[in-house]
């Protein structure tokens, strides 16, 4: 008697693997209206994060909570709406940041965090100063300090190029909010650079992104992040040439990173 084939998925079970939009179904020719609310909640929850208040005071008091004592700094956008119209002014500090790091005493030639706020400052409030909780004594395990931390407001990742050239930084580690998205509105991104300056270009960055909830996780990304430092400041390197090989143990065995150390471009 012939064995029966196999059942393959269903498109419908992509669902439980993916928060993507797929299998919705149709209503004669349009979306069912479950799918649509949720579309357009999704959506109204997208634009907020980008609107969102970006908690600095909390941040410079979480930050001095750990040892750190910081210094806040602003990009060149005035406010929200020019910040989103005109993402160059993100990417260069505004001329009393300056002279505040300028004025401040001792160079940073170790590694320097940094805090941005982003594309979704809520994501960073939310996320910030868990992961650096998990962050921090990986790192100081290798003999590793901090040399400066700073808070920036308005700010691109290519901020923290000029922040770290201004402090004289090896390294710089930059925690940010990411565009959001239809399935994540609170989404972190930590990117590292070494020898960073004005002019530096994603190439030269490692990022671990997608930090949030539905994510990545805190003990995963730190564990990730401590090691692309670890190597970065070992071999003078950030980028396209450091690849993540530090893998995850989890219960579920070896499981081998695929992202982190291609080229990253901003948006």
């Amino acid at each position: 008697m012939k064995a029966e084939a196999p059942q393959l998925p269903s498109l419908g079970s992509l669902r439980h693997l993916t928060p993507a939009r797929v299998a919705l179904g149709l209503a004669g020719a349009s979306l069912p209206t479950k799918a649509l609310l949720e579309f357009a909640l999704d959506h109204a929850r997208a634009r907020d994060a980008v609107h969102a208040a970006f908690n600095a005071d909390g941040l410079i008091e979480g930050l001095a909570g750990l040892g750190l004592n910081p210094i806040r700094v602003s990009s060149r956008a005035p406010g929200r709406k020019d910040y989103l119209a005109r993402p160059d002014l993100g990417r260069r500090l505004d001329d009393d940041s300056k002279a505040r790091l300028t004025s401040h005493p001792g160079r940073a030639r170790g590694l320097v965090i940094i805090i941005g706020d982003g594309l979704s400052p809520g994501a960073v409030n939310t996320h910030a100063m868990a992961l650096l909780r998990k962050l921090l004594p990986q790192v100081a395990v290798d003999g590793i300090g901090v040399a400066r931390a700073v808070v920036a407001t308005g700010a691109r990742v290519a901020l923290g190029d000029e922040i770290g050239e201004m402090l004289g930084s090896r390294m710089t580690v930059m925690l940010i909010g990411e565009r959001p998205g239809l399935s994540a509105a609170d989404s972190l991104g930590v990117y590292l650079t070494f020898a960073p300056g004005v002019g530096t270009t994603d190439e030269r960055r490692n990022c671990v992104s997608n930090i949030h909830g539905a994510g990545l996780g805190y003990d995963e990304a730190a564990a990730k992040i401590a090691w692309l430092i670890r190597e970065g400041l070992a071999r003078g390197l950030t980028g396209i040439s450091l690849k993540d090989e530090s893998g995850v143990q989890t219960g579920f065995g070896f499981i081998p990173d695929s992202r982190e150390g291609e080229n990253f471009v901003e948006e």
